[in-house]
């Protein structure tokens, strides 16, 4: 490195700091979403698919932009797309803060928000491996992780004691204040200058767009009842070959392509991106379905949504916090132990689900898959990244980022369509075969549910059924009360095949020897 981007010698404890409140608001914010579902839908007068759909736009948005973000900080400086990057997420923050219908959700903290975290996240990862180097490096990296822990811990916390006791409009103000702290402490950020080729790949730009996009869309609009879903996932997986194969094609003939096929030729970075795939599908999976199972069907309020899932976040923090002091173990093995707690603590929760009439039932086997996540958060960044050179840790930095991103989407879009389409299914089907309902009120329930799948509580299922004969509501209510469980239950299979793919992954890592810290020469390691 050079010119202003020279590595201080000394640990810049301040900078290290304003990064990882700018990782926090990043985590916080979607947390805060997710455990607010029921106060938003009520006060916004919308639907609880309707801000499921929402949260999973705006994780869409940053997975479809995010190389693009990657390489717009190339152009105008890591810094600069930081900079935007954090007023993107303000301007997402404020617009919550005074919203009135879903609409201003959609535009300016779905999409604004969503272009934000594509500039932001590849910008940061950047800047960190340009500000710190060696130990500093890794421990950066590691509070940055912590702090995203910290945010999954606090955010459903926060969310909900603001929510229950004041207003989820606060919370979201208190983020744009957050960041208004960030962008004060900005002079201490030492810009990382790009030198490679500054042309720009349209073709693949749109490609990488088109492709990541169109499958959470698809996604997206199957839980919403659309249609022409598979032609729109189809389209998505098609542009995803299609920016494989022209990325390989440029690169052959010379010319500057979105991101350099040949980073993946370096297996550690390879497996590292896989590794942040399938953890972000697993967290999405379950900070989605937990919330809105414990809202809609135990009818918790924000404040006990948020304690119930507090087991989950708050071992994620404490373990990701700890994990990351210890460097005396191999980063493959605490990432491969990682995926095997994330995945038992939610194989024991499945037998769990049906019997379960508080949050008290979920306490041990979410502490066990907040652990694995906290070793997960610990590691995969640097684990990742620290190969790659300052040349070209923005495309390797957006690519992970990609990698993470769409997951979160992946995970927030199917999980949760999942678990209303298995409502749906399993509520129609014991309809159907209920003695008590007539052939017509059968009907009745289908169309219903065809036309928007929505979790209830019992007490929300016995207001709309007032005006029913006792035994027609008595019975809805009785099959209300068996679909929930197996509809979570189905749900969950998500982040467990998830976690279980993470598993395969952090056996190869293992096989691997462990990526060595880029010593700023002009190679990536490449193993």
């Amino acid at each position: 490195m050079t010119g202003d981007a020279a590595v201080p010698e000394t640990f810049n404890l301040r900078l290290a700091m304003l990064l990882a409140m700018a990782m926090f608001v990043l985590v916080v914010d979607t947390s805060i979403m997710n455990v607010s579902i029921s106060a938003v839908v009520r006060d916004l007068g919308t639907t609880a698919s309707g801000v499921q759909g929402a949260i999973a736009l705006e994780a869409l948005v940053s997975a479809a932009f995010i190389l693009i973000g990657g390489k717009t900080g190339d152009l105008i400086g890591r810094k600069l797309a930081y900079i935007l990057g954090l007023l993107g997420y303000a301007i997402g923050a404020i617009a919550m803060t005074l919203a009135q219908t879903l609409t201003p959700v959609i535009i300016f903290w779905a999409l604004i928000g969503g272009i934000g975290a594509s500039l932001l996240l590849p910008s940061m990862q950047s800047l960190i491996h340009g500000n710190f180097e060696g130990g500093h490096q890794k421990r950066v990296y590691a509070l940055v992780g912590a702090s995203a822990a910290i945010a999954a811990a606090v955010g459903p916390l926060l969310g909900g004691v603001i929510t229950t006791f004041l207003s989820w409009r606060l919370a979201f103000l208190l983020e744009a204040v957050i960041i208004g702290i960030v962008l004060l402490g900005i002079g201490l950020v030492k810009d990382v200058p790009f030198t490679g080729d500054r042309s720009i790949d349209v073709v693949g730009s749109a490609l990488s767009v088109i492709g990541m996009g169109s499958v959470v869309l698809g996604i997206l609009v199957w839980q919403e009842g659309g249609g022409y879903v598979g032609l729109i996932i189809g389209i998505g997986v098609l542009a995803l070959a299609g920016l494989v194969f022209w990325l390989n094609a440029r690169k052959r003939r010379g010319k500057a392509t979105l991101i350099d096929p040949d980073l993946l030729a370096s297996k550690p970075f390879r497996t590292g991106v896989s590794g942040q795939l399938m953890q972000q599908i697993a967290l999405g999976g379950t900070m989605i379905v937990l919330p809105l199972y414990l809202q809609m069907v135990l009818g918790y309020n924000a404040l006990w949504a948020g304690l119930s899932i507090a087991p989950l976040s708050l071992s994620m923090f404490a373990v990701a916090l700890i994990a990351g002091r210890r460097t005396g173990h191999r980063p493959a093995n605490l990432i491969l132990l990682g995926f095997v707690l994330t995945v038992t603590g939610l194989v024991i929760l499945l037998p769990i689900v049906p019997r379960a009439d508080s949050g008290w039932y979920l306490v041990v086997p979410l502490i066990i898959s907040g652990s694995g996540l906290g070793l997960l958060v610990s590691q995969l960044n640097n684990y990742t990244l620290s190969p790659v050179t300052d040349e070209r840790v923005s495309e390797a930095a957006g690519v992970n980022s990609a990698a993470g991103s769409f997951g979160l989407s992946f995970g927030l879009a199917f999980a949760g369509a999942i678990m209303l389409a298995t409502l749906s299914v399993v509520f129609t089907s014991a309809a159907e075969s209920s003695p008590v309902l007539t052939a017509e009120q059968q009907q009745q329930v289908a169309t219903v549910l065809e036309d928007d799948a929505q979790l209830i509580s019992n007490s929300g299922l016995e207001e709309m059924l007032a005006d029913e004969p006792p035994e027609v509501a008595d019975e809805i209510i009785r099959i209300n009360t068996q679909s929930r469980p197996i509809a979570l239950q189905v749900a969950l299979l998500i982040p467990i095949v998830a976690g279980t793919v993470g598993i395969a992954t952090g056996f190869r890592m293992r096989r691997l020897p462990d990526p060595q810290a880029s010593p700023g020469s002009d190679r990536m390691l490449l193993d």
